[in-house]
Protein backbone atom coordinates (compact mmCIF):
# COMPACT_ATOMS: atom_id res chain seq x y z
CA UNK A 1 0.00 0.00 0.00
CA UNK A 2 3.27 2.25 -0.44
CA UNK A 3 0.85 4.13 -3.44
CA UNK A 4 -1.61 5.10 -0.82
CA UNK A 5 0.84 7.13 0.60
CA UNK A 6 2.18 8.83 -2.89
CA UNK A 7 1.44 12.35 -3.37
CA UNK A 8 1.30 11.45 -6.55
CA UNK A 9 -1.70 9.37 -6.22
CA UNK A 10 -3.90 12.04 -5.02
CA UNK A 11 -3.10 14.32 -7.73
CA UNK A 12 -3.83 11.76 -9.86
CA UNK A 13 -7.01 10.91 -8.06
CA UNK A 14 -8.07 14.43 -7.37
CA UNK A 15 -7.59 15.27 -11.23
CA UNK A 16 -9.05 12.33 -12.16
CA UNK A 17 -11.98 13.01 -10.35
CA UNK A 18 -12.02 16.72 -12.27
CA UNK A 19 -11.87 14.81 -15.12
CA UNK A 20 -14.45 11.84 -14.96
CA UNK A 21 -16.83 14.94 -13.54
CA UNK A 22 -16.23 16.70 -16.84
CA UNK A 23 -16.48 13.10 -19.21
CA UNK A 24 -19.92 12.24 -16.74
CA UNK A 25 -21.62 15.52 -17.23
CA UNK A 26 -22.70 15.15 -21.04
CA UNK A 27 -23.69 11.66 -19.73
CA UNK A 28 -25.75 13.05 -16.63
CA UNK A 29 -27.47 15.86 -19.07
CA UNK A 30 -28.33 13.51 -21.70
CA UNK A 31 -30.06 11.26 -19.32
CA UNK A 32 -31.79 14.21 -17.73
CA UNK A 33 -32.95 14.42 -21.81
CA UNK A 34 -34.22 11.08 -22.44
CA UNK A 35 -35.74 11.29 -18.60
CA UNK A 36 -38.09 14.42 -19.84
CA UNK A 37 -39.48 11.87 -21.70
CA UNK A 38 -41.30 9.97 -19.21
CA UNK A 39 -44.23 10.80 -16.61
CA UNK A 40 -42.78 13.15 -13.63
CA UNK A 41 -43.11 10.56 -11.40
CA UNK A 42 -40.75 8.35 -13.24
CA UNK A 43 -37.83 10.38 -14.03
CA UNK A 44 -36.15 10.45 -10.77
CA UNK A 45 -36.31 6.87 -10.53
CA UNK A 46 -34.66 6.62 -14.92
CA UNK A 47 -31.98 8.95 -13.66
CA UNK A 48 -30.62 6.59 -10.70
CA UNK A 49 -31.32 3.81 -12.82
CA UNK A 50 -28.60 5.27 -15.86
CA UNK A 51 -26.61 6.72 -13.21
CA UNK A 52 -26.02 3.69 -11.54
CA UNK A 53 -26.21 1.22 -14.69
CA UNK A 54 -22.86 3.72 -15.56
CA UNK A 55 -21.38 3.37 -12.01
CA UNK A 56 -21.74 -0.57 -12.99
CA UNK A 57 -20.75 -0.22 -16.31
CA UNK A 58 -17.31 1.69 -15.67
CA UNK A 59 -16.62 -0.39 -12.83
CA UNK A 60 -17.15 -3.42 -14.79
CA UNK A 61 -14.90 -2.14 -17.55
CA UNK A 62 -11.81 -1.23 -15.52
CA UNK A 63 -11.97 -4.82 -14.45
CA UNK A 64 -11.30 -6.00 -17.30
CA UNK A 65 -8.51 -3.25 -18.34
CA UNK A 66 -6.44 -5.79 -19.32
CA UNK A 67 -8.89 -6.82 -22.01
CA UNK A 68 -9.46 -3.65 -23.14
CA UNK A 69 -6.01 -3.00 -23.92
CA UNK A 70 -5.76 -6.11 -26.47
CA UNK A 71 -8.93 -4.35 -28.06
CA UNK A 72 -6.35 -2.69 -30.26
CA UNK A 73 -5.26 -5.43 -31.88
CA UNK A 74 -6.51 -5.19 -35.92
CA UNK A 75 -9.73 -7.60 -36.56
CA UNK A 76 -9.92 -7.11 -40.07
CA UNK A 77 -8.94 -4.22 -42.85
CA UNK A 78 -10.93 -2.46 -45.38
CA UNK A 79 -8.71 -0.91 -48.20
CA UNK A 80 -5.81 0.58 -46.30
CA UNK A 81 -8.10 0.48 -42.85
CA UNK A 82 -7.58 -1.84 -39.98
CA UNK A 83 -10.08 -2.12 -37.57
CA UNK A 84 -9.76 -3.32 -33.70
CA UNK A 85 -12.63 -4.21 -31.51
CA UNK A 86 -11.45 -0.77 -29.90
CA UNK A 87 -12.08 1.36 -33.01
CA UNK A 88 -15.68 -0.49 -34.17
CA UNK A 89 -16.64 0.42 -30.62
CA UNK A 90 -15.87 3.80 -31.09
CA UNK A 91 -17.42 4.06 -34.36
CA UNK A 92 -20.44 2.32 -33.90
CA UNK A 93 -20.69 4.68 -30.82
CA UNK A 94 -19.93 7.52 -32.08
CA UNK A 95 -22.42 6.70 -35.34
CA UNK A 96 -25.05 5.82 -32.48
CA UNK A 97 -24.17 9.96 -30.56
CA UNK A 98 -24.76 11.56 -33.94
CA UNK A 99 -28.16 9.73 -35.00
CA UNK A 100 -29.69 10.74 -31.52
CA UNK A 101 -28.40 13.48 -31.14
CA UNK A 102 -29.33 14.68 -34.78
CA UNK A 103 -33.11 13.12 -34.06
CA UNK A 104 -32.83 15.21 -31.17
CA UNK A 105 -32.23 18.55 -32.03
CA UNK A 106 -34.73 18.06 -35.21
CA UNK A 107 -37.63 17.17 -32.96
CA UNK A 108 -36.74 20.29 -30.76
CA UNK A 109 -36.47 22.83 -33.14
CA UNK A 110 -39.68 21.89 -34.97
CA UNK A 111 -40.94 21.94 -31.35
CA UNK A 112 -43.97 19.30 -31.76
CA UNK A 113 -42.68 16.20 -29.30
CA UNK A 114 -42.07 18.43 -26.67
CA UNK A 115 -44.54 20.56 -26.34
CA UNK A 116 -45.98 20.91 -22.50
CA UNK A 117 -49.26 20.60 -22.66
CA UNK A 118 -51.87 18.21 -20.39
CA UNK A 119 -51.82 15.85 -23.45
CA UNK A 120 -48.64 14.90 -23.34
CA UNK A 121 -47.68 11.60 -24.56
CA UNK A 122 -44.95 9.99 -22.47
CA UNK A 123 -42.74 6.99 -23.61
CA UNK A 124 -42.10 4.11 -22.04
CA UNK A 125 -39.79 3.24 -19.29
CA UNK A 126 -38.13 0.14 -21.10
CA UNK A 127 -37.77 2.29 -23.47
CA UNK A 128 -36.44 5.32 -21.91
CA UNK A 129 -33.85 3.13 -19.99
CA UNK A 130 -32.82 1.10 -22.78
CA UNK A 131 -31.61 4.30 -24.51
CA UNK A 132 -30.09 5.08 -21.41
CA UNK A 133 -27.79 1.68 -21.13
CA UNK A 134 -26.66 2.41 -24.57
CA UNK A 135 -25.80 6.15 -23.90
CA UNK A 136 -23.91 4.72 -20.60
CA UNK A 137 -21.98 2.23 -22.79
CA UNK A 138 -20.79 4.74 -25.15
CA UNK A 139 -19.65 7.13 -22.32
CA UNK A 140 -18.31 4.80 -19.65
CA UNK A 141 -15.67 3.50 -23.04
CA UNK A 142 -15.00 7.14 -23.08
CA UNK A 143 -14.53 7.36 -19.55
CA UNK A 144 -12.40 4.25 -18.90
CA UNK A 145 -9.76 5.15 -21.79
CA UNK A 146 -9.57 8.43 -20.11
CA UNK A 147 -8.64 6.96 -17.15
CA UNK A 148 -6.29 4.47 -18.49
CA UNK A 149 -4.44 6.89 -20.41
CA UNK A 150 -3.96 8.96 -17.02
CA UNK A 151 -2.93 6.30 -14.23
CA UNK A 152 -1.77 3.37 -13.92
CA UNK A 153 -3.24 1.86 -10.51
CA UNK A 154 -6.81 -0.09 -11.03
CA UNK A 155 -7.73 0.89 -7.37
CA UNK A 156 -7.25 4.81 -7.88
CA UNK A 157 -9.36 4.40 -11.26
CA UNK A 158 -12.43 3.04 -9.49
CA UNK A 159 -12.20 5.50 -6.36
CA UNK A 160 -12.22 8.25 -8.81
CA UNK A 161 -15.12 6.78 -10.71
CA UNK A 162 -17.44 5.96 -7.36
CA UNK A 163 -16.69 9.36 -5.98
CA UNK A 164 -17.45 11.10 -9.74
CA UNK A 165 -20.74 9.67 -10.05
CA UNK A 166 -21.81 9.94 -6.20
CA UNK A 167 -21.26 13.72 -6.92
CA UNK A 168 -23.26 13.27 -10.34
CA UNK A 169 -26.09 11.04 -8.37
CA UNK A 170 -25.97 14.28 -5.53
CA UNK A 171 -26.38 16.99 -8.03
CA UNK A 172 -28.48 14.91 -10.83
CA UNK A 173 -31.79 16.63 -9.84
CA UNK A 174 -31.07 20.12 -9.42
CA UNK A 175 -29.40 20.23 -12.67
CA UNK A 176 -32.13 18.11 -14.54
CA UNK A 177 -34.25 21.32 -13.13
CA UNK A 178 -32.13 23.38 -14.86
CA UNK A 179 -31.42 21.58 -18.17
CA UNK A 180 -35.45 21.59 -18.16
CA UNK A 181 -35.84 25.16 -17.04
CA UNK A 182 -33.96 26.23 -20.02
CA UNK A 183 -34.68 24.94 -23.49
CA UNK A 184 -30.94 26.23 -25.38
CA UNK A 185 -29.12 24.45 -22.77
CA UNK A 186 -30.66 21.40 -23.97
CA UNK A 187 -29.75 22.82 -27.55
CA UNK A 188 -26.46 23.34 -26.59
CA UNK A 189 -25.94 19.51 -24.92
CA UNK A 190 -26.89 18.00 -27.91
CA UNK A 191 -24.33 19.68 -29.95
CA UNK A 192 -21.93 18.86 -27.44
CA UNK A 193 -23.33 15.31 -28.23
CA UNK A 194 -22.87 16.19 -32.21
CA UNK A 195 -18.69 17.00 -31.59
CA UNK A 196 -18.69 14.01 -28.79
CA UNK A 197 -19.91 11.45 -31.94
CA UNK A 198 -18.37 13.09 -34.32
CA UNK A 199 -14.66 12.91 -32.76
CA UNK A 200 -15.71 8.54 -31.63
CA UNK A 201 -16.13 8.64 -35.62
CA UNK A 202 -13.12 10.16 -36.16
CA UNK A 203 -11.05 7.79 -33.92
CA UNK A 204 -12.76 4.57 -34.64
CA UNK A 205 -11.61 5.33 -38.56
CA UNK A 206 -8.48 6.26 -37.58
CA UNK A 207 -8.41 9.62 -37.24
CA UNK A 208 -7.29 11.02 -34.10
CA UNK A 209 -8.36 14.36 -32.74
CA UNK A 210 -6.88 16.01 -29.95
CA UNK A 211 -9.38 16.28 -27.02
CA UNK A 212 -8.11 19.91 -26.10
CA UNK A 213 -10.06 20.89 -29.35
CA UNK A 214 -12.99 19.29 -28.28
CA UNK A 215 -12.92 20.54 -24.81
CA UNK A 216 -11.77 24.35 -26.28
CA UNK A 217 -14.84 24.56 -28.14
CA UNK A 218 -17.12 22.81 -25.05
CA UNK A 219 -15.55 25.61 -22.89
CA UNK A 220 -15.78 28.64 -24.84
CA UNK A 221 -19.63 27.78 -25.75
CA UNK A 222 -20.49 27.49 -21.97
CA UNK A 223 -18.87 30.52 -21.40
CA UNK A 224 -21.15 32.47 -23.92
CA UNK A 225 -23.83 30.59 -22.75
CA UNK A 226 -23.35 31.44 -19.32
CA UNK A 227 -22.99 35.02 -19.90
CA UNK A 228 -26.71 34.73 -22.23
CA UNK A 229 -28.41 33.27 -19.36
CA UNK A 230 -26.82 36.46 -16.67
CA UNK A 231 -28.03 38.84 -19.77
CA UNK A 232 -31.47 36.78 -20.09
CA UNK A 233 -32.04 37.26 -15.78
CA UNK A 234 -30.68 40.27 -15.85
CA UNK A 235 -33.43 41.26 -18.29
CA UNK A 236 -36.09 39.31 -16.23
CA UNK A 237 -35.09 41.06 -13.15
CA UNK A 238 -35.71 44.97 -15.15
CA UNK A 239 -39.09 43.45 -16.35
CA UNK A 240 -39.69 42.12 -13.02
CA UNK A 241 -39.44 46.17 -11.68
CA UNK A 242 -42.58 47.14 -13.78
CA UNK A 243 -45.89 46.58 -11.93
CA UNK A 244 -47.30 43.51 -11.90
CA UNK A 245 -50.54 44.95 -13.24
CA UNK A 246 -48.13 46.80 -16.45
CA UNK A 247 -46.69 43.26 -17.28
CA UNK A 248 -50.24 41.43 -17.67
CA UNK A 249 -51.78 43.93 -19.64
CA UNK A 250 -48.69 44.19 -22.34
CA UNK A 251 -48.84 40.08 -22.18
CA UNK A 252 -52.08 40.31 -22.96
CA UNK A 253 -51.81 42.74 -25.42
CA UNK A 254 -49.27 41.28 -27.33
CA UNK A 255 -51.38 37.87 -27.28
CA UNK A 256 -54.36 39.75 -29.06
CA UNK A 257 -51.80 40.93 -31.17
CA UNK A 258 -51.97 44.44 -30.32
CA UNK A 259 -49.23 45.95 -32.95
CA UNK A 260 -48.67 47.36 -36.30
CA UNK A 261 -49.32 45.46 -39.36
CA UNK A 262 -45.17 46.17 -40.30
CA UNK A 263 -44.17 45.15 -36.62
CA UNK A 264 -46.12 41.65 -36.93
CA UNK A 265 -43.65 39.13 -37.63
CA UNK A 266 -43.43 36.61 -40.56
CA UNK A 267 -44.86 33.93 -38.35
CA UNK A 268 -47.66 36.13 -37.84
CA UNK A 269 -48.10 36.91 -41.46
CA UNK A 270 -47.77 33.47 -42.26
CA UNK A 271 -50.19 31.96 -39.29
CA UNK A 272 -52.55 34.94 -40.75
CA UNK A 273 -52.16 33.59 -44.48
CA UNK A 274 -52.69 30.62 -43.77
CA UNK A 275 -56.10 31.23 -41.36
CA UNK A 276 -57.48 34.01 -44.25
CA UNK A 277 -58.30 35.71 -41.07
CA UNK A 278 -56.39 37.37 -37.95
CA UNK A 279 -57.14 36.36 -34.10
CA UNK A 280 -58.69 39.08 -33.16
CA UNK A 281 -60.00 41.94 -35.45
CA UNK A 282 -59.38 45.78 -34.70
CA UNK A 283 -62.55 46.44 -32.36
CA UNK A 284 -61.95 43.74 -30.08
CA UNK A 285 -57.99 44.81 -29.31
CA UNK A 286 -59.32 48.55 -29.08
CA UNK A 287 -61.57 47.25 -26.69
CA UNK A 288 -59.56 45.05 -24.72
CA UNK A 289 -56.62 47.66 -24.42
CA UNK A 290 -59.64 50.01 -23.43
CA UNK A 291 -60.33 47.79 -20.85
CA UNK A 292 -56.89 47.07 -19.75
CA UNK A 293 -55.20 50.90 -19.79
CA UNK A 294 -58.46 52.63 -18.22
CA UNK A 295 -57.12 52.33 -14.59
CA UNK A 296 -53.60 54.46 -15.84
CA UNK A 297 -55.68 57.20 -17.73
CA UNK A 298 -56.74 60.28 -16.49
CA UNK A 299 -60.01 61.47 -15.71
CA UNK A 300 -59.65 64.67 -18.26
CA UNK A 301 -58.79 61.84 -20.92
CA UNK A 302 -62.93 60.27 -20.92
CA UNK A 303 -64.55 63.55 -19.77
CA UNK A 304 -66.96 65.81 -21.70
CA UNK A 305 -64.53 68.95 -21.77
CA UNK A 306 -65.78 72.30 -20.55
CA UNK A 307 -66.73 73.49 -24.26
CA UNK A 308 -69.18 70.92 -25.16
CA UNK A 309 -71.08 70.73 -21.76
CA UNK A 310 -74.44 71.40 -22.48
CA UNK A 311 -75.88 73.61 -19.28
CA UNK A 312 -79.16 75.61 -18.16
CA UNK A 313 -78.82 79.14 -17.25
CA UNK A 314 -81.68 80.39 -15.30
CA UNK A 315 -80.70 83.78 -15.97
CA UNK A 316 -82.33 83.32 -19.71
CA UNK A 317 -85.80 83.36 -20.87
CA UNK A 318 -88.17 80.26 -19.95
CA UNK A 319 -88.72 79.82 -24.24
CA UNK A 320 -84.88 79.58 -24.45
CA UNK A 321 -84.51 76.89 -21.61
CA UNK A 322 -87.65 74.61 -23.01
CA UNK A 323 -86.08 75.39 -26.84
CA UNK A 324 -82.64 73.64 -25.35
CA UNK A 325 -84.37 70.93 -23.78
CA UNK A 326 -86.23 70.37 -26.81
CA UNK A 327 -82.73 70.42 -29.06
CA UNK A 328 -80.42 68.62 -26.83
CA UNK A 329 -80.80 64.91 -26.50
CA UNK A 330 -79.01 64.63 -22.72
CA UNK A 331 -81.42 63.35 -19.82
CA UNK A 332 -79.17 65.42 -17.32
CA UNK A 333 -77.99 69.15 -17.35
CA UNK A 334 -76.05 71.16 -14.77
CA UNK A 335 -78.20 73.89 -13.34
CA UNK A 336 -76.17 77.19 -12.96
CA UNK A 337 -76.86 81.04 -12.71
CA UNK A 338 -75.29 83.40 -14.98
CA UNK A 339 -72.21 81.19 -15.73
CA UNK A 340 -71.36 77.70 -15.71
CA UNK A 341 -69.25 77.50 -12.30
CA UNK A 342 -72.18 78.91 -10.31
CA UNK A 343 -73.70 75.72 -10.26
CA UNK A 344 -76.88 75.22 -8.49
CA UNK A 345 -77.60 71.60 -8.69
CA UNK A 346 -77.96 68.73 -11.78
CA UNK A 347 -81.76 68.11 -13.30
CA UNK A 348 -83.47 65.96 -15.05
CA UNK A 349 -84.96 67.45 -18.51
CA UNK A 350 -88.18 65.57 -17.96
CA UNK A 351 -88.36 67.11 -14.48
CA UNK A 352 -87.10 70.95 -15.43
CA UNK A 353 -90.01 70.73 -18.27
CA UNK A 354 -92.71 69.71 -15.96
CA UNK A 355 -91.21 72.26 -13.75
CA UNK A 356 -92.23 74.99 -16.54
CA UNK A 357 -95.39 73.32 -17.75
CA UNK A 358 -96.56 73.91 -14.39
CA UNK A 359 -95.16 77.33 -13.86
CA UNK A 360 -92.74 76.37 -10.94
CA UNK A 361 -90.49 79.00 -9.40
CA UNK A 362 -87.20 78.92 -11.51
CA UNK A 363 -85.60 80.32 -8.13
CA UNK A 364 -86.49 77.42 -6.35
CA UNK A 365 -86.84 74.39 -8.49
CA UNK A 366 -88.17 71.21 -6.52
CA UNK A 367 -86.69 68.76 -8.85
CA UNK A 368 -82.61 70.82 -8.55
CA UNK A 369 -80.47 68.15 -7.38
CA UNK A 370 -76.89 68.27 -5.55
CA UNK A 371 -74.17 67.94 -8.15
CA UNK A 372 -71.39 65.54 -7.57
CA UNK A 373 -68.61 67.04 -7.96
CA UNK A 374 -64.77 65.19 -8.53
CA UNK A 375 -61.40 66.75 -8.67
CA UNK A 376 -59.56 66.31 -12.29
CA UNK A 377 -56.72 63.94 -10.04
CA UNK A 378 -59.52 61.57 -9.52
CA UNK A 379 -58.78 58.11 -10.82
CA UNK A 380 -61.21 56.88 -13.56
CA UNK A 381 -62.13 53.51 -11.27
CA UNK A 382 -62.26 55.87 -8.42
CA UNK A 383 -64.71 57.81 -10.61
CA UNK A 384 -66.95 54.50 -11.29
CA UNK A 385 -67.59 53.76 -8.51
CA UNK A 386 -68.95 56.99 -7.69
CA UNK A 387 -71.31 56.94 -11.20
CA UNK A 388 -72.30 53.35 -9.54
CA UNK A 389 -73.93 56.06 -6.67
CA UNK A 390 -75.16 58.38 -8.96
CA UNK A 391 -78.03 56.84 -10.15
CA UNK A 392 -77.63 57.64 -13.40
CA UNK A 393 -76.32 61.23 -12.76
CA UNK A 394 -73.40 62.87 -14.12
CA UNK A 395 -70.25 64.19 -12.11
CA UNK A 396 -69.10 67.33 -12.81
CA UNK A 397 -64.76 67.84 -12.28
CA UNK A 398 -63.13 70.52 -11.41
CA UNK A 399 -59.42 71.62 -11.13
CA UNK A 400 -57.96 72.84 -7.78
CA UNK A 401 -58.90 76.22 -8.32
CA UNK A 402 -62.82 74.97 -7.87
CA UNK A 403 -63.68 75.80 -12.02
CA UNK A 404 -65.56 73.02 -13.69
CA UNK A 405 -63.54 71.30 -16.00
CA UNK A 406 -65.70 69.06 -17.76
CA UNK A 407 -68.79 66.51 -16.81
CA UNK A 408 -68.27 62.51 -16.81
CA UNK A 409 -70.99 60.02 -16.96
CA UNK A 410 -71.69 55.96 -17.67
CA UNK A 411 -71.53 56.96 -21.70
CA UNK A 412 -68.13 58.53 -20.99
CA UNK A 413 -66.68 55.15 -19.57
CA UNK A 414 -68.35 53.33 -21.81
CA UNK A 415 -66.76 55.30 -25.25
CA UNK A 416 -63.14 55.06 -23.52
CA UNK A 417 -62.95 51.10 -23.99
CA UNK A 418 -65.34 50.62 -27.21
CA UNK A 419 -65.17 53.90 -28.97
CA UNK A 420 -67.26 56.66 -29.67
CA UNK A 421 -71.17 56.78 -29.06
CA UNK A 422 -72.08 60.33 -31.16
CA UNK A 423 -75.37 61.80 -30.03
CA UNK A 424 -77.91 63.22 -32.37
CA UNK A 425 -76.34 66.94 -31.80
CA UNK A 426 -72.71 65.61 -32.64
CA UNK A 427 -70.46 64.12 -35.45
CA UNK A 428 -67.89 61.50 -35.15
CA UNK A 429 -64.46 62.65 -34.40
CA UNK A 430 -62.91 60.60 -36.34
CA UNK A 431 -63.83 60.43 -39.93
CA UNK A 432 -62.11 58.53 -42.75
CA UNK A 433 -62.28 60.65 -45.43
CA UNK A 434 -60.02 58.73 -48.23
CA UNK A 435 -57.92 55.59 -47.77
CA UNK A 436 -55.32 56.77 -45.09
CA UNK A 437 -56.64 60.07 -44.43
CA UNK A 438 -58.69 60.96 -41.79
CA UNK A 439 -60.53 64.29 -40.36
CA UNK A 440 -60.60 64.52 -36.92
CA UNK A 441 -60.91 66.97 -34.26
CA UNK A 442 -58.91 69.02 -31.73
CA UNK A 443 -60.67 67.44 -29.10
CA UNK A 444 -60.50 64.00 -29.86
CA UNK A 445 -58.56 61.52 -27.24
CA UNK A 446 -55.18 60.65 -27.73
CA UNK A 447 -55.94 57.23 -26.53
CA UNK A 448 -59.06 56.93 -29.22
CA UNK A 449 -57.03 58.50 -31.86
CA UNK A 450 -54.10 56.07 -31.33
CA UNK A 451 -56.08 53.01 -31.21
CA UNK A 452 -58.02 54.37 -34.91
CA UNK A 453 -54.79 55.29 -36.41
CA UNK A 454 -52.57 52.32 -34.93
CA UNK A 455 -49.81 54.90 -33.74
CA UNK A 456 -47.56 53.92 -30.78
CA UNK A 457 -46.07 56.81 -31.08
CA UNK A 458 -48.98 59.35 -30.81
CA UNK A 459 -49.43 58.16 -26.71
CA UNK A 460 -45.30 57.97 -26.16
CA UNK A 461 -45.35 62.24 -26.63
CA UNK A 462 -48.45 62.72 -25.26
CA UNK A 463 -46.45 64.05 -22.39
CA UNK A 464 -49.80 64.57 -20.13
CA UNK A 465 -51.84 66.25 -22.95
CA UNK A 466 -55.19 64.07 -23.34
CA UNK A 467 -56.30 65.41 -26.55
CA UNK A 468 -54.77 65.87 -29.80
CA UNK A 469 -55.16 69.79 -29.45
CA UNK A 470 -52.83 69.60 -26.42
CA UNK A 471 -50.16 67.66 -28.01
CA UNK A 472 -50.43 69.74 -31.61
CA UNK A 473 -50.13 72.64 -29.19
CA UNK A 474 -47.03 71.24 -27.47
CA UNK A 475 -45.52 70.56 -30.99
CA UNK A 476 -45.71 73.62 -32.32
CA UNK A 477 -44.91 75.21 -29.17
CA UNK A 478 -47.84 77.89 -29.68
CA UNK A 479 -51.30 78.18 -31.79
CA UNK A 480 -50.20 77.41 -35.15
CA UNK A 481 -52.35 79.05 -38.15
CA UNK A 482 -54.68 77.16 -40.68
CA UNK A 483 -52.69 75.55 -43.02
CA UNK A 484 -49.94 74.36 -40.96
CA UNK A 485 -48.17 70.92 -41.06
CA UNK A 486 -46.49 68.55 -39.12
CA UNK A 487 -44.85 64.85 -38.83
CA UNK A 488 -45.52 62.55 -36.01
CA UNK A 489 -44.10 59.03 -37.42
CA UNK A 490 -45.16 58.58 -40.44
CA UNK A 491 -48.33 60.81 -40.19
CA UNK A 492 -48.70 64.11 -41.67
CA UNK A 493 -50.79 66.52 -39.97
CA UNK A 494 -51.99 69.81 -41.07
CA UNK A 495 -54.27 71.90 -39.31
CA UNK A 496 -57.72 72.83 -40.87
CA UNK A 497 -59.45 74.49 -38.80
CA UNK A 498 -58.89 77.14 -35.74
CA UNK A 499 -61.94 78.24 -33.66
CA UNK A 500 -61.79 80.56 -29.93
CA UNK A 501 -58.08 80.24 -29.64
CA UNK A 502 -57.96 76.34 -30.03
CA UNK A 503 -57.13 73.94 -32.19
CA UNK A 504 -60.77 73.13 -34.14
CA UNK A 505 -60.21 70.40 -36.08
CA UNK A 506 -57.12 68.84 -38.20
CA UNK A 507 -56.69 66.43 -41.30
CA UNK A 508 -54.29 63.36 -40.88
CA UNK A 509 -52.66 61.25 -43.82
CA UNK A 510 -50.59 58.06 -43.19
CA UNK A 511 -47.44 58.73 -44.96
CA UNK A 512 -47.15 55.16 -47.54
Amino acid sequence: MEWFLDPNIWVGLLTLVVLEIVLGIDNLIFIAILADKLPPHQRDKARLIGLSLALVMRLGLLTIVSWLVTLTTPLFSIASYSFSGRDLILLLGGLFLLLKATSELHERLEGTPHQQSSSKTYASFAVVVAQIIVLDAVFSLDAVITAIGMVDELPVMMAAVVISMAMMMWASKPLTRFVSAHPTVVVLCLSFLLMIGLTLTAEGLGFKIPKGYLYAAIGFSIVIEFFNQWARRSSLKNEARLPLRDRTADAVLRLLGDRKRSESTEEDAHDEQNSGQTAFGPEERNMVSGVLTLGARSIRSIMTPRAEISWINLDDDPTVIQQLLRETPHSFFPVSRGQLDNTLGVARAKDLMADMLDNADLQKLPSLREPIIVHEATGVLQAMDILKKSRGQLVLVTDEYGTIQGLLTPIDILEAIAGEFPDEDEHPTIECIAPDTWRVDGTTDLHYLAQTLESDTLLARANGFSSIAGLLLDVFGNLPEVGATTEIDDLHITITGIANRRIATLEVTRSR
